[in-house]
């Protein structure tokens, strides 16, 4: 670190903001934290935020993370899962680690990699952020800026799903760019169940079921 930094705490929120981090010390830290899963790191032209999520946030990722293999189970689609993996950019001194990230359309670029590399990986066609300690970075700017095509992004009760445009920045969408019959409302209901929920299972399997009958209502012959 150099003698710039600062350090920021917010009071009753797992999570530590330091100003003034070159590259050098971000790629260090990322090292130090590697054998602590529950420590993520993002890192944002000098800014470093380090957080240890809270169970709420990870029951959640995680929920919607199977939602994701569910889908693409059922729709045929091809999947590789990324976890949360960092992504990170020296060029564009940005680095996040998602709660969950996907590749769908890319899952076959990503096959036999043990290591990302975004200089000449795909970056992940879906990435999940459950927004529970306030982060004070511009998470959507990071992931703008590393090419990331997709986020879905949940805070308490509101799920929003946001798509990559062609200027480079993200807008709220309606649906799914991976998944089109799907919108954040059809989501939000099932995560609401889990949440109070003693078997997730039967929430899964309930889900398993609604996706079943959209893929029959699509294809019905007739229907728009």
């Amino acid at each position: 670190m150099n003698r710039t930094t600062s350090v920021r705490q917010a009071p009753a929120r797992p999570l530590l903001v330091l100003s003034g981090i070159d590259w050098q010390t971000y790629v260090r830290l990322l090292w130090a934290f590697a054998e602590r899963p529950g420590v993520r790191l993002t890192y944002d032209r000098g800014e470093l935020e380090i957080m240890s999520p809270l169970l709420e946030h990870d029951d959640a990722g995680r929920f919607l993370g199977d939602l994701v293999f569910v889908l693409t189970e059922e729709l045929g689609l091809p999947l590789k899962r990324g976890g949360s993996v960092t992504m990170r950019r020296r060029r564009r001194r940005r680095g996040i680690e998602a709660d969950e990230c996907f590749w769908i359309a890319n899952a076959a670029r990503m096959a036999g990699r043990r290591r990302l590399n975004l200089r000449t990986d795909p970056p992940p066609d879906l990435a999940i952020e459950v927004d529970v300690s306030h982060s004070s970075l511009n998470r959507l700017g990071i992931y703008a800026a590393l090419g990331v095509p997709e986020v879905w992004r949940l805070e308490g009760d509101t799920l929003t799903f946001h798509v990559l445009g062609a200027d480079g920045n993200f807008t709220a969408a309606a649906a799914s760019r991976s998944f089109p019959l799907v919108t954040p409302a059809d989501l939000l209901g099932f995560v609401q169940q889990a949440r109070q929920a003693g078997d997730e299972n039967a929430v899964i399997r309930s889900f398993r079921q609604w996706v079943r009958q959209q893929v029959a209502g699509s294809t019905r012959p007739g229907t728009p």
